[in-house]
Order: C-alpha cells, then sequence, then structure tokens
C-alpha cells in the first residue's frame, strides 16, 4: 500500500508542477489516472476528491481552485499514508530558537 500511496503522491506533486504548461484534456486524463487508481485500492477519500476535482475541471477550467484540490488531495494521500512513511515525506524543520522573556 506504501508504493500505490508514494505513486499517487508522486502524480499528484507532477500534475501541480506542471500545472501551467498541461493542456485541459491532459490534466484532465492525470487526475483521472489518480481516481482510478484511488477506487481500485479503496482509498476513499483521495477517489472522491479526485472525483470533486474533475467536476470542478469541467466547470471551470485550469482555473485557480485546481491548485486547492492538489492540495487537498496531497493531505489526503499523506493522511492514508502509515506514520513512518509520513515521517519520511514531511520537510525536516527549520531550526528553532528559543524565545526569552
Amino acid at each position: 500500500m506504501q508504493a500505490i500511496l508514494s505513486d499517487l503522491l508522486r502524480r499528484v506533486d507532477g500534475v501541480a508542477g506542471q500545472r501551467g504548461h498541461l493542456s485541459a484534456p491532459r490534466f484532465h486524463d492525470e487526475v483521472d489516472q489518480i481516481r482510478h487508481i484511488a477506487r481500485a485500492f479503496h482509498i476513499d477519500t483521495v477517489e472522491g476528491l479526485a472525483g470533486t476535482l474533475e467536476s470542478a475541471l469541467s466547470l471551470h477550467g485550469l482555473g485557480p481552485v485546481v491548485l486547492s484540490y492538489l492540495d487537498f488531495l496531497r493531505d489526503a494521500i499523506l493522511a492514508e499514508m502509515p506514520p513512518v512513511g509520513m515521517a519520511a515525506m514531511r520537510p525536516a524543520p527549520a531550526s528553532v530558537t528559543p524565545l526569552r522573556a
């Protein structure tokens, strides 16, 4: 399951990275593939969000709403990952300087 979630995350990040360079039909195809993979592996939240994004694409095209849905998809995929996988995917925290009163 970890490999499937990593693949979905890679796909979402790939689509987000190419948002300005993908045609609407190609973008729709990519989101459709994400939805199909999520459905095949019973990742319901990701499937539902991808389906909603497809509807938004049909109604609004490649507008700014797309980035919000891609963020929601990414968050849903990370929520499905086991804690060990999530730690590896999250960026390392920046160094923190303690505040003094």
